[in-house]
């Protein structure tokens, strides 16, 4: 492993050391001159903040590079939910503060990117309004299904599209699984007939679509007023409804006022799930709203087709207790490619 790696993973889990305690610690594996040396390296690299001058000086990793930092899921999730060090409070300096500047994607996942969006738009030219209303229709079921799958439901892809499409409800299933894959077409369906509604995001228009997604299903409607609880995380998301709703606002500038389209839907994704609005429908209302946002300004949507729910859940809980994005970046990146390659 190199210096760098050995010293931030060493930061990781010892914040605010010295140079001598991070040498130390190492168990004097490379010299106190490196790690002096890539010490001062990490410094100009942003990955590391340092408190302190000369003697006095201790370092941590950088709320920047932390939310990139690589974490192997499997060895996080090996440790039970009181076994792990996380954030257990709302970060109030991550939206305003730490994400405010920060590019999300690398050059060459830009690159990535870019490259499967110029595709997906040539293909697309090259469709008939016929030939884009089949396959946009078979993303919808897709989108429904996972979606739902993720957040419990039962009913298989097969039986999501007899049902979406033939109103067949499937024989075992609860009446309420049925709703909640009805309430997903007819969220996206509004997103299609409404495209540029979604040009620029505001609460209300997340209220609208929340509303639609929960119709029937016994959830509060708007900005919740009371605490919520999320399974399998010491987590505890802001409980003050001016509180949440400030956070909201804070998500709609971020994301207003970023160019990248990719980076406005990945921070709908991880910011509308982190910040819980709403009493049920949080993750919903999430992925909807990213591809609100990537249908207005023409970009393929993502069905999510191909995620494990469990990955998707824990690479959430991931951003939840460490504010870190890298695998959840991963999937938004391989979601979007199986989508520019399987539709269209």
């Amino acid at each position: 492993m190199k210096t760098q790696e050995l010293v931030l993973n060493y930061l990781k889990n010892h914040a605010n050391s010295s140079s001598k305690e991070i040498f130390e610690g190492l168990h004097s594996i490379v010299s106190y001159a490196t790690i002096k040396r890539c010490l001062s390296k990490l410094l100009n690299e942003n990955h590391i903040i340092q408190q302190g001058n000369a003697k006095n000086s201790r370092y941590a990793i950088s709320p920047t590079f932390n939310l990139f930092y690589p974490i192997n899921l499997d060895e996080y999730f090996s440790k039970e939910i009181d076994e792990r060090e996380i954030f257990t409070e709302y970060n109030f300096s991550l939206i305003p503060e730490i994400l405010q500047n920060v590019s999300l994607f690398t050059t060459e996942e830009l690159t990535l990117l870019n490259s499967l969006q110029n595709n997906y738009f040539k293909n697309v030219t090259q469709l008939s309004k016929f030939e884009y209303q089949k396959d946009m229709e078979r993303l919808a079921i897709d989108l429904s299904w996972k979606s739902s799958q993720i957040e419990g439901n039962t009913y298989s892809l097969l039986e999501t599209e007899r049902l979406l499409k033939d109103k067949q409800t499937a024989a075992g299933k609860t009446k309420d699984e049925a709703i909640m894959l009805l309430n997903h077409k007819d969220a996206i369906d509004f997103v299609l007939a409404h495209s540029d509604y979604f040009l620029f995001l505001n609460i209300s228009k997340m209220e609208e679509l929340h509303s639609i997604l929960i119709k029937e299903l016994g959830v509060d409607r708007n900005i919740r007023t009371r605490r919520v609880g999320i399974t399998g995380t010491n987590y505890r998301p802001l409980d003050n409804e001016f509180q949440i709703r400030e956070a909201l606002q804070q998500t709609c500038n971020l994301i207003n006022n970023r160019e990248n389209i990719f980076e406005k839907a990945l921070f709908a994704l991880v910011l509308l799930s982190y910040i819980q609005a709403f009493s049920d429908g949080n993750k919903r209302i999430a992925r909807i709203t990213a591809n609100a946002l990537l249908i207005a300004n023409k970009y393929c949507p993502i069905s999510f087709r191909t995620v494990d729910a469990v990955d998707y859940k824990k690479a959430m809980l991931l951003f939840y207790e460490q504010n870190n994005i890298s695998v959840f970046k991963q999937i938004f990146i391989s979601q979007f490619k199986f989508a520019v390659e399987n539709y269209f």
